[in-house]
């Protein structure tokens, strides 16, 4: 059988923001604003704290990085989010929803018109990925027809 194009095409390639304030001093503004916010949460500030210490400044450039990636499209990031997220074990669920506010109001107050929804819709995707790969377990059948979670 075959399946109609609107079924099988995939989403458009993500483009380079090409705002002219958006540069990589831009982006490390914005990440240094986002941190300093983060660092004054209660339930964040702790869990940066223990991994970070007293070094932000590596973690601040890796981040702007990051962003620079993600906005950019730079290349000049080559981490692997997802194996640093995963070693983070007194994260839970709900905290992406804190990082996600923190990140949606500084993005709100830092960036041009139009450009916030940028960087914010890609945070949200960013988050949404790192939840699913932190915490998603997928049902596996049992011999018994009973439902065990998290096959190995």
């Amino acid at each position: 059988m075959i399946l109609p194009s609107t079924f099988i095409s995939r989403p458009p390639e993500e483009r380079p923001g090409t705002h002219p304030d958006v540069d990589r001093d831009f982006i490390g503004r914005l990440v240094r604003d986002f941190y300093r916010r983060v660092r004054r949460d209660e339930r964040l500030g702790p869990i940066f704290a223990a991994v970070v210490q007293d070094d932000w400044e590596p973690h601040l450039e890796k981040m702007t990085d990051f962003w620079c990636s993600v906005i950019l499209k730079d290349g000049s990031y080559s981490g692997r989010p997802v194996p640093a997220h995963l070693k983070l074990k007194q994260v839970r669920e709900e905290d992406f929803e804190l990082w996600l506010c923190h990140f949606r109001a500084t993005a709100e107050e830092t960036c041009p018109p139009g450009v916030a929804a940028t960087f914010i819709d890609r945070a949200e995707r960013i988050a949404r990925s790192l939840v699913l790969a932190m915490f998603f377990r997928l049902e596996c059948p049992t011999p018994e027809g009973s439902r065990e979670i998290a096959c190995a």
